[in-house]
């Protein structure tokens, strides 16, 4: 049987064979290595391996370089080099020194689509954990701007969420690349991610589409202002059983963080666990939000008013700070439901939410207990007169009718405060002083304040 010459043998390797000098200066590689780093063997002879790795891994694989010139066999060393195409190469290296020769014998493998799976797998695990450890969505966004940021370029990166029920876009995460060329216009950015929303495809704009290729891509380059800087724009909706409940968007004015079409099939694969999550996030804030909150008023409900006042308190007792409590109930209500009906009743109490907000701060809480009782809590008083004043204002507030749906309607309340530390110090008993209260001004006539006794009695 006829033997092959060994040198052919090195042609048919898969796997690259490199000899290089004590400088990393190329003297020999087989044809593989055109195949793994994209030069053919003649461009590269001559020139210095270490220029190709990675500059991340610049560092660790000339140590490496130096424990094999020192002796020792490398069998599995990894570490990363940019292809001609600019793309990334992964290589596991098998290495020993030729003392004889003064040279470095090297074999590279290629393991990029293995550590692209692996990658893979990494992010959908990743994706999965944050939407279960995340408290809210606006966590959620920054987390998946990490994790897409560890697979490509990801300074510019948005997050649109789409609206059905009101065809809306917004914008509730974006982050800009510190003295970035300018980003697209906002009108140019919403038509953009409208239509990868409505469409439901990927869109990938580079300055070399043509425009005949991709319409919108023209349209793209008419839109943007003449100083802007040629741009990278990928943008991949959020597709869910639902339809497309947003878009993942990229973008670049540099060539160094140009956007592929591998990369956007890399984006696409990643969209479809992201909007899984985002969905879940979506799902468990809005039952949170039922939970905690009064369904027809959208004020904290009984619950969650308790909680805060407990948060409340404990600042107060630090702060050694007053903290009042305003209990209201809306004098002949049923009277409102009995001529008018349940809806214009609940249309009401939606008004006297909203007024009730107009008249306290920000940092203070108005909650819905049932019924027509609400409550205001105040905090950060010093003096007493504080919550007398804040009362005064609400009933100078109710005496301007109310608008519904044309129907002027004109209703008061009955207030009765409580003041921390002079009536109790802990939630359910204060609140059952403003409570009480609240009570005496309703059998005095209503449409008053009444503040509660230090003792058992109740003074106006």
């Amino acid at each position: 049987m006829q033997s092959i010459p060994s040198e052919n043998v090195v042609d048919l390797l898969l796997d690259a064979v490199c000899v290089v000098h004590v400088d990393s200066t190329i003297e020999f590689v087989s044809p593989a290595f055109e195949r793994i780093f994209g030069y053919a063997p003649e461009e590269v002879i001559g020139k210095r391996m270490f220029d190709l790795v990675h500059p991340e891994d610049l560092a660790v694989t000339q140590s490496q370089a130096q424990r094999v010139m020192d002796g020792h066999l490398q069998l599995q060393f990894e570490n990363r080099y940019v292809r001609k195409d600019g793309s990334i190469a992964h290589v596991r290296w098998t290495a020993r020194w030729l003392p004889d020769k003064q040279r470095r014998l090297a074999v590279a493998h290629d393991i990029t689509e293995r550590k692209f799976t692996e990658s893979m797998q990494a992010v959908i695990y990743a994706i999965s954990e944050a939407a279960h450890t995340t408290h809210n969505l606006q966590a959620l966004f920054q987390h998946i701007h990490q994790i897409i940021g560890r697979l490509l370029p990801a300074t510019n990166f948005a997050v649109a969420l789409y609206d059905a029920c009101s065809d809306s876009l917004s914008f509730p995460y974006h982050v800009n690349e510190p003295g970035a060329a300018p980003t697209p216009p906002a009108p140019v950015q919403d038509a953009l991610c409208a239509e990868v929303i409505h469409s439901g495809s990927t869109l990938l704009l580079t300055p070399d589409t043509p425009d005949n290729a991709d319409p919108r891509a023209a349209q793209l380059r008419r839109q943007l202002p003449q100083e802007h800087a040629p741009l990278y724009w990928l943008g991949v909706p959020l597709q869910t059983q639902k339809g497309a409940i947003g878009a993942l968007v990229l973008q670049s004015t540099t060539e160094q963080a140009r956007y592929t079409e591998k990369d956007k099939e890399l984006l696409q694969f990643v969209s479809t666990q992201v909007a899984a999550a985002i969905e879940r996030k979506q799902m468990h804030e809005r039952l949170e939000h039922m939970a905690q909150y009064d369904q027809l008023t959208h004020l904290p409900n009984r619950q969650l008013f308790l909680d805060r006042l407990k948060t409340a308190l404990a600042r107060a007792r630090r702060d050694q700070s007053l903290l009042s409590l305003l209990f209201l109930d809306l004098d002949d209500f049923k009277q409102v439901n009995d001529s008018l009906g349940h809806a214009m009743g609940d249309l009401l109490l939606q008004r006297v939410a909203q007024r009730l907000l107009e008249c306290v701060r920000g940092s203070d809480t108005v909650a819905r207990l049932g019924g027509d009782e609400f409550v205001v809590l105040l905090e950060g008083g010093h003096a007493r007169e504080h919550a007398a004043a804040a009362a005064d204002k609400i009933l100078a507030a109710f005496g301007q009718p109310f608008d519904l749906e044309g129907i002027r309607l004109s209703i008061q309340p009955s207030i009765g405060v409580a003041i921390y530390p002079e009536h109790g110090g802990e939630e359910h008993r204060l609140l059952g002083h403003a409570d009480e209260a609240m009570y005496l001004s309703k059998k005095s006539g209503g449409n008053q304040v009444r503040v509660a006794s230090p003792r058992d009695g109740l003074v106006p």
